[in-house]
């Protein structure tokens, strides 16, 4: 089981690292769906996120005293390389490494599908993601609770329902849409409403403002 998701998780940083080769130096400076961040500081965040630990995560973190967001930003301006390219070679570098954080596995799967999207989407590039990961990543995002980045909370007053997958979480008004759309609106991507359909949509809006 692990191996499968490794092998998924590597799968979607190579993809990744291919539309980034050919990106020129402006498509780098674009912002990404990640509020603050342009597309660089997204891949600088994903070198980031492959080489760390458990332990490293924890130190991490007490040094940014137990703020996600410090730890992140500090991240990014340690991996972030003077030059787009010295970021990609970096992110190669660690592209087949096999760490992570103390969190569950499929964390790693969420981290590739949903900051790909930050970077594509802005764009107008496009992947057809593998449904397990895209589906894996979802169930995970449903029982992560809010302060993590997730969505559990939400899970009581909504109901998800994958148009192109046997998917269906929560106990609520439907909320319906392909299960990348609906990954992205529970991730915080506003961009990713507009695709949905359902009378919980109102309330999977409010919840993300």
């Amino acid at each position: 089981m692990k191996d499968d998701v490794w092998s998924m998780v590597h799968a979607e940083r190579a993809a990744l690292i291919d539309d980034l080769m050919h990106l020129d130096g402006e498509q780098w400076g674009e912002p990404s769906l990640c509020a603050g961040w342009t597309v660089h500081d997204v891949a600088a965040h994903l070198v980031d996120t492959a080489r760390t630990t458990r332990l490293g995560f924890v130190a991490g973190l007490v040094r940014a005293g137990f703020d996600f967001d410090r730890q992140n930003a500090r991240g990014v301006e340690r991996e972030r390389g003077a030059s787009p390219q010295e970021t990609l070679k970096r992110l190669r570098q660690v592209a087949p490494r096999r760490s992570t954080p103390p969190a569950p596995l499929d964390s790693r799967l969420v981290e590739e599908v949903v900051h790909g999207e930050d970077i594509r989407r802005p764009l107008g590039l496009t992947r057809s993601y593998p449904q397990d990961a895209v589906v894996r990543s979802l169930r995970l995002q449903a029982r992560t609770p809010v302060s993590f980045g997730g969505a559990k909370e939400l899970m009581s007053r909504i109901q998800l329902t994958a148009t192109d997958a046997d998917l269906s979480i929560g106990d609520g008004p439907e909320v319906s849409g392909t299960a990348l759309s609906l990954l992205l609106a529970v991730s915080g991507r506003r961009v990713a409403l507009n695709e949905l359909d359902g009378p919980g949509v109102a309330t999977l809006t409010r919840s993300s403002k």
